[in-house]
């Protein structure tokens, strides 16, 4: 039976519009598909609203804050109405400032820069690279992943309160993970921190997308987030929050833009003035398209609906899962259990196969592109795995060849684009690889399973 037997009597909004949707690509088979593009995780796919705003945009495209021309101006006042649209998506409170970055990546190495010289920073093992490695020159402890909520909440208290000597402190945590989709007790940790004396910045790369983040609500200090994620197209970022500490630190980058007067001194120097207003970390000509593009797809988020998006994808997480479990080689990775509620992110090995060969063949046969790997989240990976820290493995398949154990896993991610049809293919393509096995013969090339074009079809 179909895992969407029962659509017809849910009441639910439409996938959204994006750039792709009618895409065919090759099976190594034979013919051709339409891609299903399953590996929103990573980056999804930009809405066809987005799309068509830069468009109408790129003709009166021209230099931000330093022209004296019309198309200047018009541009300046696009990109200061996106940080206004940005800051309301967020629910920003007076005072925050929202600096745009190139990426979520670079929104945490920024605030790592600007925290205090003596800040402790509280992370979790669970995190994405980008939040568990740029606090280089902080004082870091790493904490252990946690197997509840309510277990994530107990082992913050219990680190806060052992921390000696007493002084700044961050902790970082995600909205909801890259590799399981679990949301996280953001508002509870927030409360924990700040009982503490702690701030806490929120990685929502994976839950903007999918939930709405109110800065406000969730009483968190910082929230960074990537527009490739938000249906954006790549090369812009978010960093909203606390004005204080960016305000008090050396810009993270020098230059034009950051500086608000410089003059020679007698000894031959030079005296600075930076801004204090979030100019003070956005040296350089901005990516006014990307941020622009980052504000149409708040607005278009928005004006779809939170409640009307998350209903939907909780439908497509239930059919997943649904299908998944009637699949006994299948393992679903997760930190809470079965009932933590997600995001449209689901990671998962399957009994005898490497995940390199396995994500190999549902591209190569199917049409459908998901992840596998390690998610840049290695600790937390390996973690689900249940395999030593230590133990080799990456992302990948360079030691790997098909049909061996691998410590890889697969990951499928979707959200307000994915069309029902993706995943009732994925479904149905997981079980004919597990019952009948692979058409064709796979290969490691270059740490990629792929086909290997010169063998015959199996």
């Amino acid at each position: 039976m179909s895992v969407f037997t029962a659509v017809a009597d849910q009441s639910l909004c439409a996938p959204l519009p994006v750039l792709g949707k009618d895409v065919t690509v090759p099976l190594v088979t034979g013919g051709e598909v339409t891609y299903a593009a399953l590996d929103y995780a990573a980056s999804a796919p930009a809405l066809q609203r987005v799309w068509d705003d830069v468009a109408a945009y790129a003709p009166y495209y021209g230099s931000v804050h330093r022209g004296a021309g019309y198309l200047s101006q018009l541009s300046t006042d696009l990109f200061e109405n996106s940080r206004a649209t940005v800051a309301e998506f967020l629910g920003c409170r007076a005072g925050d400032q929202v600096i745009f970055t190139r990426s979520t990546t670079d929104s945490l190495n920024l605030l790592a820069a600007v925290v205090p010289a003596d800040c402790q920073v509280f992370v979790y093992e669970t995190e994405h690279h980008a939040s568990l490695l740029p606090w280089r020159d902080a004082r870091v402890t790493y904490l252990n992943a946690p197997r509840t909520p309510a277990q994530a909440v107990e082992t913050l208290e219990r680190a806060l309160a052992d921390r000696e000597p007493y002084g700044p402190a961050l902790v970082c945590v995600t909205g909801a993970s890259n590799v399981t989709g679990e949301l996280w007790p953001v508002k509870e940790l927030a409360a924990a921190a700040h009982a503490h004396g702690a701030r806490i910045v929120l990685d929502a790369a994976q839950l903007a997308p999918h939930h709405p983040v109110d800065i406000a609500e969730l009483d968190v200090d910082w929230v960074a987030f990537s527009g490739h994620k938000l249906y954006a197209p790549f090369g812009s970022g978010v960093l909203a929050g606390r004005a204080d500490w960016l305000q008090e630190a050396e810009p993270y980058l020098a230059g034009g833009g950051a500086s608000r007067k410089v003059a020679r001194r007698t000894d031959g120097g030079v005296d600075v003035e930076w801004h204090s207003t979030a100019a003070r970390h956005e040296a350089g000509s901005p990516n006014v398209i990307g941020v622009y593009s980052i504000a149409s797809a708040c607005k278009a988020l928005t004006e779809a609906g939170f409640d009307n998006l998350v209903a939907r994808e909780q439908y497509l997480v239930d059919a997943v899962r649904t299908g998944l479990a009637e699949v006994p080689e299948v393992k679903v990775l997760s930190l809470f259990g079965d009932d933590a509620p997600r995001v449209g992110v689901i990671s998962f090995v399957v009994e005898g196969w490497n995940s390199s060969h396995f994500a190999a063949a549902l591209s190569a046969e199917y049409g459908i592109g998901v992840r596998d790997g390690l998610f840049c989240a290695h600790p937390l990976v390996r973690t689900l795995l249940g395999s030593d820290p230590q133990e080799v493995g990456e992302c990948g398949a360079p030691e790997a060849e098909p049909g061996e154990r691998s410590l890889n896993a697969i990951r499928v991610s979707f959200g307000a684009g994915t069309p029902d049809e993706h995943i009732e293919r994925f479904v149905r393509a997981v079980k004919e690889l597990v019952r009948k096995g692979a058409q064709w013969k796979y290969r490691t090339e270059d740490g990629r399973c792929v086909p290997d074009r010169g063998a015959a079809q199996l």
